[in-house]
């Protein structure tokens, strides 16, 4: 295990030995705090898209579902009638320009895997870009008529017209700390300013905030090779496996496969990680299971027997019923305005 690993390990489970971080983790916290005050009170500036922007983020580091969540979002406003499109700013890849239009076959090098990702599952316009608010003016050009900021709650120069952030249930908020000190990204009571608290699983830690619950659900397998999509039982491979995962919270994906019957060897790899021919050494050889945000960068690279777990999220009725509302408003307040 990586010294970020045994980290962020720590800062979840409350270790002791981050104790002499906490007095940085409190001068990480007022610096956020203000940050944030400063575009509140307009000394920074803030571009106000003339779309509505929904923001899907997080207040930790990890992995906490932000990205199905997003998938979900577009699928579902396009069921509304709208012509969404995703901004996100493409960690993990260096684009010879920007902002970055992704399609289906854009080189992940150049994107970064999960704007790759989102582009091959959604269908809709994804731009990458470190200045969200340029990327935010592209998706406009392009014809989109609501924006969706992928990860990005923190990155207040693109203003918003919803916020929604994603919470690990098994994790929480971890030692409740801000960094290095602990997982947050900003204090706690970030939670109380949002518009919505999203529950990815089952809440294991209390939230001082209502909650909505969300769960990801296992679809179908998919052939890495090609592309031919099987369904979850039978299993089409045969165990035992190597399953792997760089994503920010692989412990989450293991268990998946076990609830499905998927047994061996679990290879947990850091957030974003780059794949060459020397990841796939296992030995014995046997088939290699791994998500959607880790096959986009591996299709050329991985063994012939590997295999794609793909899930979907799913948000309650009464979820679903807030969000139009909300939207409803925004709309009719645009045209009055307009």
């Amino acid at each position: 295990m990586s010294f970020a690993q045994r980290w962020l390990t720590a800062a979840y489970e409350g270790s002791g030995w981050l104790v002499p971080l906490y007095p940085l983790g409190r001068l990480y916290r007022y610096l956020m705090s203000r940050r944030e005050q400063h575009y509140r009170r307009g000394s920074k500036p803030v571009w106000q898209a003339p779309v509505p922007v929904i923001v899907v983020g997080n207040i930790t580091l990890g992995g906490t579902g932000k990205s199905p969540l997003v998938a979900w979002l577009s699928r579902w406003l396009q069921q509304q009638g709208f012509s969404p499109g995703i901004v996100t700013r493409g960690y993990g890849g260096k684009a010879p320009h920007y902002p970055l239009l992704v399609t289906p076959l854009t080189d992940p090098q150049h994107s970064g895997d999960e704007p790759l990702m989102l582009a091959q599952q959604t269908g809709v316009p994804v731009v990458a870009d470190p200045q969200r608010a340029r990327g935010a003016q592209a998706l406009v050009q392009q014809g989109c008529d609501i924006v969706i900021s992928d990860d990005g709650l923190q990155h207040l120069a693109l203003g918003r017209d919803i916020e929604l952030v994603v919470v690990d249930g098994t994790r929480g908020l971890g030692n409740r700390r801000c960094l290095p000190a602990g997982p947050l990204r900003e204090a706690p009571e970030r939670l109380t300013r949002v518009d919505a608290v999203i529950v990815n699983g089952t809440l294991q830690h209390p939230l001082e905030v209502s909650s909505v619950a969300m769960q990801l659900v296992p679809q179908r397998w998919r052939d890495l090779a090609t592309g031919q999509h099987y369904p979850l039982q039978p299993l089409p491979f045969t165990l035992p496996v190597h399953g792997l995962a760089g994503i920010g919270h692989p412990q989450r994906f293991f268990n998946t496969l076990r609830e499905l019957g998927v047994e061996g060897e679990m290879h947990p790899l850091a957030d974003h990680q780059s794949f060459d021919e020397h990841t796939f050494q296992f030995t014995p050889p046997r088939p290699v299971i791994m998500t959607a945000k880790d096959a986009v960068k591996c299709q050329a690279l991985a063994p012939p027997d590997s295999w794609v777990l793909e899930v979907e999220a799913q948000l309650p009725q009464v979820f679903e019923d807030w969000l139009a509302n909300r939207l409803s408003e925004l709309t009719q307040r645009g045209c009055t305005d307009g």
